[in-house]
């Protein structure tokens, strides 16, 4: 199905901009000129010109819950008095022979759930009064001084002590979970599945949220493997993580897209990969002698946010825009993955045609359920950028029979290597919470531990990764890669200085640097870009093309 713009009379003489999502303001993230801006004077708030919809926001219930709700009243299970010490050893994962072992370790865990419970509503309080003096918004900006990062208050909201390993206690409890699970030890996954209860929670701290996730993960494994019946677990559902989260394909339309642009002003963790992937386009195309049409292959998650900052890059190309910019979104050729689902009735490719016109730009957009239905005309220049899907082989293969002149692939990346290619459940559900730990706190920290709708959506597409969504490690997708006659490049400079400088306005944890390559040696290390958040790798962004494409064309 192709879809082109047809005449459309009247056309409103209001910002072009805005002409891309309607009534809902816009995100625009900036890059900027390669060719007559100097990196110095880039505008670091890019989305400046966002506004809460203040009529669909009156619609949604409890948007913004108030700090002294957010406590979490914990019961006791046992009637031992809990005593908060500073010297509380983390949970082995060793399995204990005494049940007064356990109770120790539960006790323990409890205590440090009470203390990330007191210091979540303390930051919700000052987050509270911090919003207020800043008319509410939830985005208060912060003078930096420059190289150095700065922590904005409620940073890291309810993850106490920069999220170090004695506070997860969430992961304390799920991991030792699943290895049980694992080795068929019915009685310690029932004791482990209490506790998890008593303390998970949908709202609070990354803790709290984490625990709810995890909690629900398991109890579907469980029911998965046929083992739901031989552990008599009761009523599990007393946290509130009974029902199924809110995720991308089951939001109203309005709230997906309003949680797409929050989610891209508040957290780099698509925003900065999107920049990348744009500055090197344009880089690629500017690098051609005479102007020729470019064909995007998108296979990605952005949902149409990724491009408009490309559409107006574009137009600021020395000797112009493409005489045709050919768009093919086939994000349903390969399985679905964490965040690459929308609502039934989300359709943005008419307000991206509506927006390309404002700019005087021939956009034309093509949906298509397969990589091989896609045809190349003469001389135009093909890109395939691909989200968190380098994992399947048969997509690999049908990217390289299109024979691309570039292909950007963006993947997770959480430091294990293999990704627990063959260490049984435990060990992948271990790196999946990890992973979703990541994303939790760094989200605790963009929406200053505040509850929105939108933070509700994207972190219940999130949790999708408990469920399977993580994918293989860099060595297995590299090598694939490799093997198929692709070639690694590296990042122009302007690629990065486009990315450090979208970068800077976020929260200061977040790092971006060259990657090594896989084992530190190997043809391509440092080619590649990680984004990292509090020193754990969140994602890698990659440059590839088929090798010998340049004497070729």
């Amino acid at each position: 199905m192709t879809m082109e713009e047809g005449p459309e009379p009247n056309l409103a003489p209001h910002h072009h901009l805005l002409d891309w999502l309607e009534d809902s303001a816009s995100f625009i993230p900036s890059i900027p000129s390669f060719f007559d801006e100097p990196y110095t004077e880039i505008d670091l708030n890019p989305y400046e010109w966002w506004n809460h919809d203040h009529d669909y926001e009156n619609q949604q219930q409890s948007i913004q819950t108030p700090a002294s709700s957010t406590a979490i009243t914990t019961p006791s299970i046992t009637t031992t008095t809990i005593i908060a010490t500073t010297n509380q050893t983390t949970v082995p994962k060793s399995e204990y022979t005494t049940k007064k072992r356990k109770q120790q370790e539960e006790q323990s865990i409890r205590s440090q759930s009470q203390q990330s419970k007191r210091r979540n509503n303390t930051d919700n309080e000052e987050g509270g009064a911090e919003n207020e003096e800043d008319g509410g918004s939830g985005g208060g900006e912060v003078q930096r001084k420059p190289g150095r990062k700065v922590q904005t208050k409620g940073s890291g909201s309810g993850s106490g002590n920069n999220g170090a390993k004695d506070v997860r206690w969430a992961e304390q409890l799920l991991n030792p979970c699943a290895a049980a699970i694992h080795a068929m030890n019915l009685s310690r996954v029932q004791h482990l599945l209490y506790v998890l209860n008593e303390l998970a929670s949908p709202t609070g701290d990354a803790n709290h949220r984490l625990a709810a996730h995890g909690l629900r993960a398991l109890k579907n494994h469980l029911s998965s493997i046929g083992l739901a019946a031989a552990i008599p677990c009761g009523n599990l559902d007393t946290g509130g993580c009974g029902s199924p989260p809110k995720c991308f394909a089951t939001t109203e339309p309005r709230l997906f897209r309003s949680a797409l642009i929050k989610f891209h002003e508040v957290s780099p963790w698509f925003a900065v990969p999107n920049s990348l992937a744009n500055a090197s386009i344009l880089q690629n195309i500017t690098q051609e002698n005479r102007p020729k049409s470019l064909h995007i292959v998108d296979i990605g998650v952005s949902h149409g946010i990724q491009w408009p900052t490309l559409l107006e890059a574009l137009t600021r190309r020395p000797g112009g825009a493409p005489p045709l910019i050919h768009l093919t979104v086939a994000g349903s050729a390969a399985p679905a993955r964490p965040f690459s689902t929308s609502p039934p009735a989300y359709d943005f490719p008419s307000h991206l045609l509506r927006y390309a016109k404002s700019l005087d730009l021939n956009l034309h957009i093509t949906q298509t359920e397969t990589l091989s239905s896609i045809t190349r005309s003469p001389g135009e220049i093909l890109v395939v950028s691909s989200q968190f899907r380098a994992s399947n082989t048969m997509l690999l293969r049908s990217i390289r029979d299109l024979d691309p002149d570039l292909v950007v692939l963006t993947e997770l990346e959480d430091g294990v290597g293999g990704g627990g290619i063959g260490g049984g459940f435990a060990e992948e559900f271990g790196r999946r919470t990890g992973v979703l730990w990541r994303f939790l706190e760094s989200t605790s920290a963009a929406f200053k531990g505040r509850e929105f709708a939108e933070r509700t959506v994207v972190e219940g597409e999130a949790a999708r990764m408990l469920d399977g969504g993580v994918g293989e490690g860099r060595e297995e997708w590299e090598g694939r890669m490799k093997a198929l006659g692709f070639t690694e490049l590296a990042f122009g400079e302007e690629a990065m200085d486009a990315g450090r400088a979208l970068l800077r306005k976020y929260d200061g944890n977040w790092e971006m640097r060259m990657a090594t390559g896989v084992a530190g040696t190997g043809a391509g290390a440092g080619a590649g870009v990680l984004l990292s958040w509090k020193g754990q790798s969140v994602s890698l962004c990659s440059l590839w093309r088929v090798a010998g494409t340049t004497e070729r064309r």
